[in-house]
Parts: C-alpha cells; sequence; structure tokens
C-alpha cells in the first residue's frame, strides 16, 4: 500500500454564526485528525478551477486528474447505478422535487424534503415508466434518497440545457431563479431540439402522473413536500472511461456517481449495501450509512492492503448538512468519523509508512445552502515529514499553505516523489 484518498464531500464551510463564527471543521473535536495534521502539510485546493462553484461530479473528476468537461454526469449515475447505456443513449441524473404547478412553476423543494423512503420513490418511479407515453424509449430509476436516473434509448444529442437551473454544466449556479425553466437546445442541430422536447415532455407528462399519485397526497395531507416534478439535469450520451491511474487502486464508494466515478478511471469497487431509507428522518438514515461506511472502509483497507497500491475513500453524508443549514450536524458527523475511522487510519499510515490525503470536493456552506466557489483545504501526509507543527486542518490553515489546482492534487501528492 504506497497511499490513501480521502474526500469528505462538501465537508469544507464558510464560517457558521451558530458555531461562534467559526466554521464546523474549526469546532469540531477531532483529536486523530489533529494528531495527524502535526505531521503533515497543510495547502488549499481549488478543485475544478477558481471562480468556478463546482458540483460533485465535475470536482471529483478534476480531483482524481481527469477534464472535467468531458464527464456529463447523466453517463456516470447511470454506470454506477448498474444501468448499461450504449452511444447515442442520453442519460440524464434527476431529482424528485416540488413544483407549485406548471402554470406558475415555482421549485418548492428541489428534494422533496428529503422525506422521500425507498418504498415510495419504487412506487412513483413504476407509476412514470407504466403511465407516461413517449415517442421513444425511455426508462426511470430511483437510485438513493430522492436521487434518480434518467435513460432514452436511441440517438440523440446531449447539447442541451438543464431543467434543474441550480446547476450548469458541471457547476452549481448560485444565480437560479427559483422557478423551472424548461430544456433549450444549445445549437441549431435537430438532434438537440429532439433531445430538448423529449426531456420537457417527460416533464411535463410525468408531472400530471405524480401529481395525481395518491401517495402524494398522501403525504401533503401529513404536511410534507409532494414528490411531484422530476428535476433533470447533466445529460449525456455515451459511457465514459478514463485513463486508469497510476497503480493499482481500490474504492469504498456507494452512491451512483461516486460508483460511476470509480468504475470509469478503472478502479475495483468494494461494495456494501447502504441502509434503505425506511422513514422520514433522512439524518436518521445518514448516520447509519455513515457507520457502516466507515466500518466497510476499515474493512476494505484491512483487507486488501497488501494486494493494492492505493485507496479511495468516499464519504457522502457530510455534504448533507451544508445544504441544509446545519452545521451542528455537519461537527457531529466529523467526529464521527475521526473517532471511528481516522482513529483506524492514523494507525495504519504511521505502521505501514504510507502517504495519505484527506480533502473535500468543494465547500458547501450553511449560510448559502449551496456550494461556493472557495478553496478547500488538503492535508498531505507522507512518512518523510516528521517535524511537528502546532496546525489543524482546517478552511483557515490550508490558506497558509501551497495553492493546488484540482487536477494536480494527486501528482503533488499521492504520485510525488
Amino acid at each position: 500500500m504506497k497511499g490513501i484518498f480521502v474526500v469528505l464531500e462538501g465537508v469544507a464551510d464558510e464560517p457558521c454564526q451558530s458555531l461562534g463564527h467559526i466554521t464546523p471543521l474549526q469546532a469540531a473535536k477531532t483529536p486523530n485528525l489533529d494528531h495527524l495534521a502535526k505531521k503533515s502539510r497543510i495547502d488549499y485546493c481549488y478543485p475544478v478551477k477558481e471562480g468556478a462553484v463546482p458540483e460533485s461530479s465535475s470536482a471529483i473528476v478534476s480531483l482524481l486528474g481527469y477534464d472535467s468537461n468531458f464527464a456529463p454526469r447523466g453517463p456516470l449515475e447511470a454506470s454506477g447505478a448498474g444501468i448499461k447505456i450504449a452511444r447515442g443513449d442520453l442519460a440524464v441524473r434527476t431529482n424528485f422535487g416540488t413544483i407549485d404547478g406548471l402554470s406558475n412553476k415555482n421549485l418548492l423543494d428541489r428534494r422533496a424534503g428529503r422525506t422521500l423512503t425507498g418504498k415510495e420513490t419504487q412506487i412513483l418511479a413504476k407509476a412514470i415508466n407504466e403511465k407516461v407515453k413517449l415517442p421513444f424509449k425511455f426508462e426511470f430509476y430511483p437510485t438513493l434518497h430522492h436521487r434518480g436516473v434518467l435513460v432514452f434509448r436511441g440517438g440523440f444529442s446531449d447539447n442541451i440545457t438543464n431543467i434543474d437551473q441550480s446547476y450548469g454544466r458541471g457547476v452549481a449556479n448560485l444565480n437560479s431563479t427559483g422557478k423551472v425553466i424548461f430544456s433549450k437546445p444549445m445549437d441549431d442541430e435537430d438532434d438537440s431540439k429532439l433531445a430538448a422536447d423529449l426531456l420537457n415532455r417527460f416533464a411535463r407528462e410525468s408531472h400530471e402522473v405524480l401529481d395525481k399519485h395518491p401517495l402524494n397526497f398522501n403525504r401533503a395531507k401529513k404536511g410534507m413536500y409532494s414528490a411531484n416534478f422530476i428535476l433533470c439535469r447533466d445529460a449525456g450520451n455515451e459511457p465514459i472511461q478514463f485513463k486508469k491511474l497510476r497503480g493499482r487502486w481500490r474504492a469504498l464508494v456507494y452512491a451512483p456517481l461516486e460508483i460511476g466515478i470509480a468504475q470509469a478511471a478503472k478502479m475495483d469497487v468494494f461494495k456494501f449495501s447502504y441502509p434503505k431509507m425506511k422513514g422520514t428522518d433522512v439524518y436518521s438514515n445518514l448516520y447509519s450509512g455513515l457507520r457502516k461506511a466507515i466500518k466497510h472502509a476499515i474493512k476494505m483497507i484491512k483487507k486488501s492492503k497488501d494486494k493494492y497500491d492505493y485507496f479511495y475513500v468516499h464519504f457522502k453524508e457530510t455534504d448533507v448538512p451544508g445544504h441544509d443549514n446545519r452545521p451542528l450536524d455537519k461537527v457531529k458527523m466529523i467526529e464521527l468519523i475521526d473517532k471511528r475511522f481516522l482513529s483506524y487510519l492514523r494507525r495504519c499510515v504511521e505502521k505501514s509508512g504510507s502517504k495519505l490525503v484527506i480533502t473535500a470536493d468543494h465547500i458547501t456552506s450553511c449560510r448559502l445552502k449551496s456550494h461556493s466557489s472557495g478553496p478547500v483545504p488538503v492535508l498531505f501526509y507522507s512518512p518523510e515529514d516528521v517535524e511537528e507543527q502546532e496546525q489543524r486542518f482546517t478552511e483557515e490553515q490550508g490558506m497558509k499553505g501551497r495553492k493546488i489546482m484540482g487536477r494536480k492534487l494527486l501528482e503533488k501528492t499521492l504520485f510525488s516523489k
């Protein structure tokens, strides 16, 4: 084992008023992370480029050293969900969301209140696949929580705009109007016009099905958001494959996007079953999922450290509290990772003499309830760096170090000599 690459999704933040104007990383009690930080180099990184507000797909692809402009999220999500697509098939990432009707098109919630159970998404997806009638074959798949994948079979252009205006092509849009704006072709080609029209027709017809569904009537009666609209974004029309990374890699990833990226990079994916959301408390499910992910990350490294050169571990849960403005939950998750995972990792790298990189794929700001364009801190532990310094893995400390661009991160850390 030569090195371990850990991404804590969205863990970087801005100072939060409820934490006394410090960030969750600063507020969290992290003795194991602090121990590593004292023996590490702390830098800062722009995951994609300065000024960009990256979404997770472009950020992770860039951090692994690839060009994020050639990695639309739809095909990556499809691959990670086990959906095979051929060249010309149009794959789109989706959210179950809530609107106030097609006349006003006001977007009330992008994630249906985060209260959808797995059983509910299966029921709603079945209704869409059975009742929506389009001139081309399509398949709609629910994946994790509010997420899903839509695939049109045939030969389609992917040069179209998103229906989900919160995101552009690989970047977050902080100037979203809060309304649904239907897809448009981005060129004058007939194939692009066809693809945009087809996506819009799906969105309208699936809304008619969902808005009248008894399940959504029951949700409304209980005071929950109706999952009555499918937000679509990041279309792609061919499978994605990257050049193989240096060395043999194994990855602990468990959401469709991250699985798809790891597969495209030709990593071996260590699979486990993420807990299904049975009730309406998404945070109970997230904490259960994080504990299970930590357990299997440790199991993966222990079991395979003599067979692989590098390990990639991606914890997704730390992103969610930022979107929901719940800094205390972000602190709690950081502390859970420190206690259960970094306590093991600290001993592991010190004993093996392996390199270690810990970073985030983007800032998820509790204040903005969205991603932001600032840099993220990077911890780089190498057995050669033995001089201890009084420092912590925080956004503020990172700004005192080197500036690293996302595509150069691995070259300057794990692959450096």
